[in-house]
């Protein structure tokens, strides 16, 4: 499978395959056909949006399944607050290497589509040897099976990325990734309301405690079966439009080689020491969030969920707004430093005032977050060319792992040892050197590109149709020729 052709931009303002003339239309077919169905609409468009975003459902879903069901796995499980942490850090461990071999894999050998499906597998068989290792009280089993699930979800976040940067690289790209966020976080809601009800449902069906937990993590494995069918589908929508629009004559037909990871410009470097920084601070906070809720506010389980699935929700919401926002305004640098400085905010009113409501603070973290993701994660597009991309991102979410396999260990022995409010002191620390980094990034920019990572969007905009008018000009000098 050629990876060059699942990479070139597709269907967005600056894909040569769609806005201009190539002096080669053999490998194009005249499509005439309902807009829905017809590669060159911006409906056909959303509806492979639609299922980008559908691709990752089941993995968030089933990713914060330990935390939804905190206090049931503790007790029936007979674990420790860093044994029980442990179910995060042995997702993140192999992720600090595979989810930059999955991106280099998706730029080199599998290409998109077949990377999608073979990731998708992982998930749905890691989680259910998850729900089998509880099934049968083997915790040994169940940190393997994350391991495993692990492999998939986050190599499968690369993927969705990389659809889309390929389908939306232009002036969309910020919204784009704030709707996918909204999805993934539907997924993370919805987990966090529903396996205490699911698990409850379950009552007197079993003999023992932890069979009941297994029948409800086998349950949640319906999840990662929708988003598997999605990974099929859209390998047939993206084969299928690069095939009626010809796409591969816009390709440059170039693929990444490993020593062009040494030549990544410092930015990209810097982007995944925010990304690390800051995403350690939230995380991991809310795996342990149900319990620090019931003792600081004296919530039952089921309120303490709610409360603590609201940044999900409410980022759900909001981030498909930011990103629409960040789309109109540009200034991305400026996005990120006031998402990271609005979480310090959150953090500092959970660890030091006792009046707030907590509804509202978690409510200002999801918006908080929304703002952060949809303005960090297109930034990279702007640093590297197209077919680099995928194994950029895959080195964002390596590095992000890393990260969070060694701050969800160590968050479950502060807790353990030092309790909730130095945890919160700690998060505020890395929350303050997610801040260093975005100004070493914003000094960067202006003097190494003239302040091209922070351009207004009108100035982004002029450079499109620029770029385009270039395209069309070499285009027409080419037939001419």
């Amino acid at each position: 499978m050629d990876s060059a052709e699942e990479t070139s931009p597709l269907l967005s303002n600056q894909s040569p395959a769609l806005n201009a003339p190539t002096g080669d239309h053999n490998n194009e077919v005249e499509y005439q056909g309902c807009a829905a169905c017809n590669p060159r609409s911006a409906l056909h468009r959303y509806l492979a949006l639609s299922f980008m975003c559908f691709l990752s459902f089941g993995s968030y879903f089933c990713y914060d399944n330990p935390s939804a069901l905190q206090d049931v796995m503790t007790e029936d499980l007979s674990l420790t607050t860093a044994q029980y942490s442990s179910f995060y850090a042995w997702y993140s461990w192999p992720n600090v290497v595979l989810s930059m071999i999955g991106g280099y894999l998706i730029d080199r050998l599998f290409g998109i589509r077949l990377g999608a499906i073979i990731f998708s597998s992982f998930c749905l068989v890691g989680q259910l040897l998850f729900a089998f290792g509880a099934f049968i009280n083997k915790v040994w089993l169940m940190d393997a099976a994350r391991f495993l699930f692990g492999i998939g979800g986050e190599s499968l976040a690369v993927a969705q990325n990389t659809y889309a940067t390929s389908w939306f690289r232009g002036h969309e790209l910020n919204m784009v990734f704030g709707i996918q966020l909204s999805m993934s976080r539907i997924g993370s809601t919805v987990n966090m309301n529903v396996m205490q009800p699911i698990y409850h449902s379950l009552d007197g069906r079993f003999s023992q405690p932890w069979q009941q937990l297994g029948a409800a993590l086998f349950l949640a494995a319906f999840s990662c079966i929708l988003s598997l069918g999605c990974a099929f589908v859209l390998a047939y929508i993206d084969r299928r439009a690069k095939r009626l629009l010809g796409a591969d004559a816009g390709s440059t037909g170039e693929k990444i080689q490993l020593s062009d990871i040494i030549r990544f410009p410092a930015a990209v470097w810097l982007l995944c020491g925010i990304c690390v920084a800051y995403y350690v601070s939230v995380f991991p906070f809310i795996s342990l969030g149900q319990v620090f809720f019931e003792r600081k506010f004296n919530f039952n389980p089921n309120e303490a969920d709610a409360v603590n699935s609201l940044p999900y929700i409410v980022s759900a919401i909001s981030s498909p707004v930011c990103g629409f926002l960040i789309d109109r305004t540009g200034r991305n640098i400026m996005w990120v430093m006031l998402g990271s400085l609005m979480t310090m905010g959150c953090h500092a009113c959970l660890a030091f005032t006792f009046n707030l409501s907590p509804y509202g603070i978690m409510i200002w973290l999801g918006v908080s977050y929304s703002i952060l993701a949809a303005s960090l994660w297109p930034l990279v597009s702007y640093c590297l060319p197209n077919h680099m991309l995928g194994t950029a991102y895959g080195i964002m979410q390596s590095i992000q792992n890393l990260g969070l396999a060694v701050i969800n260990q160590v968050s479950g022995l502060i807790v353990d040892s030092k309790g909730y409010l130095i945890l919160e002191v700690f998060f505020l620390a890395w929350l303050c050197l997610a801040l260093i980094f975005c100004a070493v990034l914003y000094l960067w920019d202006i003097s190494k590109l003239g302040g091209e990572l922070n351009k207004s969007a009108s100035s982004r905009r002029k450079d499109a149709e620029l770029a385009k008018q270039a395209t069309e000009a070499a285009a027409k000098a080419a037939d001419e020729a």
